[in-house]
């Protein structure tokens, strides 16, 4: 079996307090700055903004500003041009998000459709 891909989300005080998702792909990290952090109801999807890729070793990285809130293994679930659909496997369980491309930036949303929970 193949090892899953990894993702962190990296909570981080600067240049102002936000969240960093990070997925594994293609060997690196894509990211995310999440100023408002994920969401954790399907009607308020947050910003996304796509900042540069970070080397896979980013994902055990921790200074005095940038700490690890989850982590885990993340699955494709659909995508498509605009938009695709992902899992995240942490460290509370399991939840499912979409990423939107609107063109400038992402939105960030909650699924209301969710995965079950062992």
């Amino acid at each position: 079996m193949s090892r899953r891909p990894v993702f962190v989300l990296h909570q981080h005080d600067e240049p102002r307090p936000h969240h960093d998702l990070r997925l594994e792909e293609e060997g690196v990290l894509r990211s995310w700055a999440v100023p408002k952090g994920l969401p954790d109801d399907p009607r308020h999807d947050r910003l996304a903004v796509a900042v540069a890729d970070h080397d896979l070793e980013h994902a055990t990285y921790e200074d005095a500003t940038k700490r690890i809130a989850d982590d885990g293994w993340w699955q494709l679930e659909d995508r498509d041009e605009r938009r695709f659909v992902f899992v995240l496997h942490g460290r509370a369980g399991a939840v499912r998000y979409a990423l939107i491309d609107t063109g400038s930036d992402w939105l960030l949303h909650r699924t209301k459709d969710q995965p079950p929970q062992p």
